[in-house]
């Protein structure tokens, strides 16, 4: 098996896992460390400067047990489900199965109308959550860009595992699709946030300094994202 680091080199390990792990080497860290990644379901190892190879599997063959337990310890995937009320875009919706509509989905009266036979039912809430997302974001970072006297060039709404937004050189951004499940607040935030980036391409204190200029209340967004975003990643 073998293990890539985030710095661009590989360990070749001889001895395989039964399961994946993400190796990180950081020369700043004191010793080995391990936890597990919820987003990604992935443990993840992070290695110091001076640290052997061996002493590397050892630590994780030694953790094995404990890594097992905290996979299993996760919960799983959820689809979206008849009768489910969700935040869509900081309004509460509740997906209604309608399968006598013709209408693929719709917001009606405080309903997510979906129809179709029910096993599509979460990948046409996910599709119409998704092109929702599109035209709603744009309007959202367009509002904070005309602020800031900058021009976005386009939005693309991903599927991504780890990012809740980016902002291309091309000024273009882009937001995680499940980012439309948060609340208002904390949608507003990441609006805010990417489009900060179009004049601040790093986190100096500046860029935070236009963040805060762009939404006033940024860090309680910023606060529920670090405590509950693991659990909008349970949509898949």
């Amino acid at each position: 098996m073998k293990i890539t680091l985030l710095t661009g080199k590989t360990y070749n390990i001889e001895q395989a896992f039964d399961f994946d792990l993400k190796v990180v080497k950081n020369p700043r860290a004191k010793k080995l460390t391990l936890r597990i990644d919820s987003k990604e379901r992935l443990p993840v190892l992070t290695i110091p400067r001076y640290c052997s190879q061996k002493k590397a599997i050892e630590f994780v063959e030694n953790h094995r047990l404990w890594i097992k337990e905290s996979l299993a310890r996760l919960p799983e995937h959820k689809p979206f489900e008849n009768g489910e009320t969700i935040s869509l875009f900081g309004k509460d919706v509740t997906i209604t199965h309608a399968p006598e509509r013709r209408l693929g989905a719709k917001i009606e009266d405080g309903r997510l109308l979906v129809s179709g036979d029910i096993e599509f039912l979460h990948r046409r809430d996910k599709d119409f959550i998704k092109k929702k997302a599109q035209s709603e974001f744009l309007r959202r970072s367009n509002k904070y860009a005309k602020k800031l006297g900058e021009t976005i060039n386009g939005v693309t709404i991903k599927d991504t595992k780890s990012r809740w937004g980016s902002c291309s050189s091309l000024n273009n951004l882009n937001y995680n699709w499940r980012i439309a499940l948060a609340p208002d607040f904390v949608i507003n935030y990441l609006m805010a946030h990417e489009v900060a980036h179009l004049r601040h391409p790093d986190h100096s204190q500046r860029f935070w300094h236009c963040v805060a200029g762009l939404c006033p209340d940024y860090t309680e967004g910023e606060s529920w994202l670090k405590r509950h975003g693991k659990d909008l990643y349970l949509y898949e």
